[in-house]
């Protein structure tokens, strides 16, 4: 039997609950044709770059499946029916990944650290600001303007 990670975007106007009932459903599909269902992750209800069938939205779910070619086929083909499913990608994969996939896990900004290059230190002022590379040096404030002719 083959390792598959299996994506699969429903609609946004279905409940959580409905979606792991489709979840259910499609582990049912691959258990009942010889496969077995590790990882199942849901990412909830997350905005959709574009459009896709009219929603802007979609409750998006992760299973790490082990099963042979026809299950795998035979669930697409069921996902391909459902109208809840907006779209679905199964990838095949030489082994699974351990712990949370890369969209469960949280990065906190001040674990990071610093960013490459420093800290730039305090913002100058206006006239703090170094002369530019043509020479043209600060020159201070301009002169008021002469009154124009049409408004006299």
């Amino acid at each position: 039997m083959a390792l598959y990670e299996h994506v699969f975007l429903a609609r946004q106007d279905i409940s959580a609950q409905q979606v792991d009932a489709l979840v259910e459903q499609y582990k049912g599909v691959i258990e009942a044709n010889g496969g077995k269902v590790g990882r199942i992750e849901n990412w909830g209800l997350k905005s959709l770059t574009y459009r896709i069938k009219k929603n802007r939205k979609a409750h998006y779910a992760l299973m790490d499946i082990d099963a042979p070619a026809a299950a795998i086929q035979e669930m697409e083909r069921q996902m391909r029916i459902s109208e809840d499913v907006l779209r679905y990608m199964t990838i095949a994969v030489e082994k699974h990944e351990e712990g949370p996939s890369a969209m469960l896990q949280k990065r906190d900004r001040d674990d990071r650290g610093p960013r490459e290059g420093g800290d730039r230190g305090p913002r100058r002022e206006f006239g703090d600001r170094p002369p530019r590379r043509d020479g043209d040096f600060q020159r201070g404030p301009r002169p008021d303007r002469a009154p124009r002719e049409d408004r006299a």
